[in-house]
This record gives C-alpha cells, structure tokens and sequence, in this order.
C-alpha cells in the first residue's frame, strides 16, 4: 500500500541500515529487543487509518454502553481485586489486514484488551525508523513526542512523586518485552520492580531502593494476574486479592472485562461473527470459524480447524469463543518481491477525567506464515515480527 513510500524504502533498505535499526534500538534501551525486529514498517492509506477509526470508534461506543455488571461476569471469582475502576486506563484494538470480498483492503477485528502494550517502545521505533530513513519523518505520527511523554505521564504518574510508582512485573528481566519496561522508566522515571521484592506492612506496599523502604502509591501493572498459578514456588510480596492502600494502572479486572468475551456482543462490518462455545448455532459450520481460549496471551491456545472432536472434548466451554475466520492480505512488499501480512494494534490510554481514549501509538506485526507469530516463519525470512505503521 502507498506505492511510492513502499518504493523509496525498498531502495533505501540495506543489511546495514537494518542492523543499524536494531543497534539504535539497544542503546536507547540499554537492552536488546528480545522479540524479532521486522526490517520495514507498514504503509497505511488515509483510507485505510479512517476504517480503523470508524471501527474502532464503534467498538467504544457499544462497549460504554455495556452494564458493568454484565462486564464484572468475565472476571473469574478466583481472580477479582478490590477497587475496582470506572473504565480501564489502557485499551488496545488488534485488526488484521484484510482483502474483502469486493477486492478493497479493510480491517477485521482480532481481539481487544484493556492492559497496556509496548508504548514506549512503540514510540521509540517510530523515531528510530524516522531516524535511520529520514524521509519517513513526513508522515510520521503527529503527536509530538512531549504530548506523547505528558499523556503517559498523567496516566501512570499522576500527582504523586515518580518514586513511589512502579513498573510491576513478573521476572521482569526474563520477559520478551524488557526493553519496554527500560525505555519506560527513562521516560518517567519510575522503577521497574519484580512481583516478589515488593514488601507488605498492613494495608501498604513497599520496595527496596538503596537499602531503604520507599512505598509504592501507584502500580503500573504489566502482570497478567491469571497467570500466576501457573508459576510454581512463585513468593510474592502481596496478593492481588488483598485490599491494598494502592492506585492500580490499570486496574487487574480490566484484563478480564475488556477482551475476547466482549467479541460476541460487538457488531460492525470490521467485527468478525463470533460466539461462545456453549452457544454456537448448530446452522454455522465449525470449518468457517477459529476457536480461541477467552483469556490466553500472544495467541496461546488458539485453533486455526476446530473440529466437533476437539470443541466436545472442552469442559468449560463458557470459556472459549469462535470467531469467524478472516483472510490476511499478503500485501507488504519485500526487497526479493515476496510479500507479507500483518496486523495492526492501535495503542490508546484512557485519562480518568475523559469521556473517551486517547489514540497515542500503533503496534504492527508482519508474518508469512498462517499465524502472526515469528515461530511460524520460516527462519530466512524477511519482513517479518515487530512493526510501526505510518498513514499518508
């Protein structure tokens, strides 16, 4: 898409100024991308950014319009936390990049979470590919990178001191997605702690800085609560259960509410069909449909064929969902004139104070395989993994 730029980067592009790309990124992070960088961004048109909007415009729309009882029903008993908020603080929209059947190119809803993405990473390597390929400045992104820092800043700061805010994760060293959590502390200045160094004294939190006890007002929460049964031996400092003297950002019952039990009650012409297991209509056929877990993480779980075999054998059938297939449109062209799909997510933040999220970034992911995942491609293949895209 976008003949012209898709032009000028591909004659622009060379192994060098790809590794100086991944290069610039470990600097400004302090690490490397433990995830795969793909060589080029995506090429969006007007058209095609006014579709996401309009989609995703709709879809904010008729999720203010649920009743926050029906939305408390996605959070598992086992898994709810006290003080809960009005409306989450983050809130990410995937879309596939897709062909529809009157041969235009449009989006089709993938999935929707309200827990926070690669923000400042995402920013980051739309300056770094700006930087490395300066004539992609023209149609960069418009929000200055101080609107940028100040929106991220009244969300996770706030009024309270960058200190007594943290980064709360889960072995945040070990996660693919470390680089986000550096980059972020740089921007805010805030510290990134592990789930089992923070401390507890009655209803408040503390970590250790310098040998000192500094408390902790205020989580920037990168832990997927469910997850934590999975770990064995995991001693953490506090659980999330508990009714704590503490600001959640955002708050840990938005991962449920905000996701993929949401899909059957959305309708757009970009919101692909989708049921839960235990009501799917006997006059649809299980071949036309992809069978997803409510609540997995990068993409864990998911059937691409169901079959009758597979979904009877499924206990808790309330907890999974089949969503229409849709078709990824091979459409990037590569520097060998192969050519790749993607996906795009769409990074907003939501202020307490708003009546609507704020758009600040995009997330893109290039694949030629059947699934957006590195692991699928073959391992010489090019234009693939994490991407930005820009809109002319």
């Amino acid at each position: 898409m976008i003949p012209k730029y898709r032009k000028q980067f591909n004659q622009e592009f060379s192994q060098e100024k790809y590794d100086q790309l991944k290069e610039s990124l470990t600097q400004k992070g302090g690490i490397a991308p433990a995830f795969r960088i793909s060589e080029s961004p995506l090429f969006l048109t007007e058209e095609f950014k006014n579709k996401l909007l309009d989609a995703s415009n709709s879809i904010i729309d008729q999720i203010k319009e649920i009743p926050g009882e029906i939305l408390l029903k996605a959070v598992p008993d086992n898994c709810r936390v006290p003080n809960d908020t009005l409306q989450p603080h983050f809130f990410t929209i995937d879309f596939g990049i897709c062909r529809s059947e009157n041969g235009e190119i449009e989006p089709q809803l993938i999935e929707l979470q309200a827990f926070p993405s690669l923000y400042v990473f995402q920013k980051t390597f739309e300056e770094t590919f700006c930087e490395i390929y300066p004539f992609l400045s023209e149609i960069k992104n418009k929000m200055p990178a101080d609107d940028f820092k100040n929106h991220l800043k009244k969300l996770i700061v706030g009024d309270d001191n960058p200190e007594n805010v943290i980064l709360l994760e889960i072995f945040p060293e070990k996660q693919k997605t470390a680089i986000d959590f550096a980059l972020t502390e740089k921007l805010l200045g805030i510290k990134t702690v592990c789930l089992t160094k923070v401390k507890k004294e009655g209803r408040k939190l503390f970590y250790e800085s310098e040998g000192n006890l500094v408390e902790i007002k205020r989580i920037y929460n990168r832990v997927i609560f469910d997850e934590l049964d999975r770990i064995p031996d995991l001693k953490a400092g506090f659980d999330f259960r508990e009714d704590i003297d503490v600001k959640w950002v955002t708050h840990p019952n938005w991962f449920f509410k905000v996701s993929k039990f949401l899909l059957p009650m959305l309708k757009h012409e970009f919101v692909p069909k989708s049921y839960f297991l235990h009501e799917f209509p006997k006059n649809e056929s299980l071949d036309d449909f992809v069978l997803k877990p409510l609540f997995s993480f990068a993409g864990s779980g998911v059937n691409l064929n169901p079959t009758k075999e597979i979904t009877e054998a499924i206990e808790d059938k309330e907890n999974y969902i089949l969503q229409r297939k849709v078709t990824y449109e091979p459409i990037f062209e590569d520097i060998n004139g192969e050519f790749s799909k993607a996906e795009i997510r769409l990074l907003y933040i939501w202020h307490e104070d708003d009546e609507r999220p704020i758009l600040l970034e995009n997330l893109g992911r290039m694949t030629k395989a059947a699934m957006v995942n590195v692991d699928f491609n073959k391992k010489d293949a090019i234009w693939i993994g994490s991407s930005n895209a820009f809109f002319k």
